[in-house]
């Protein structure tokens, strides 16, 4: 691969890195937001022993465990970009050699 296309795959992955880390962070204070709000509705439906306080209480769940889904959907990716980026960064290092 020419050079001048690998630095250009690079500076393509360097871009989409710091997008799905800016993406991780907002996926994290929504998370902590999100299991919050379970934990809440998981007191107050212990506590009152309704229906209705217990049907909330597994929607909240439900959101909690989607947005873990998401942030860990992110990690992975994360991965797979950081790996991308070393085998572009090898190939660029050894051009130069």
């Amino acid at each position: 691969m020419p050079q001048r296309l690998l630095k250009k795959k690079l500076a393509d992955t360097s871009l989409r890195l710091r997008q799905l880390r800016e993406e991780l962070k907002v996926a994290e204070e929504q998370l902590t937001h999100f299991s919050d709000e379970a934990d809440e509705a998981r007191l107050r439906s212990l506590v009152s022993e309704t229906p209705l306080a217990d049907q909330r209480h597994r929607e909240a769940n439900k959101h909690a465990e989607s947005m873990r889904k998401h942030k860990n959907m992110l990690q992975n990716e994360i991965e797979r970009v950081e790996a991308l980026q070393d085998e572009l960064l090898d190939q660029l290092e050894s051009k130069n050699a």
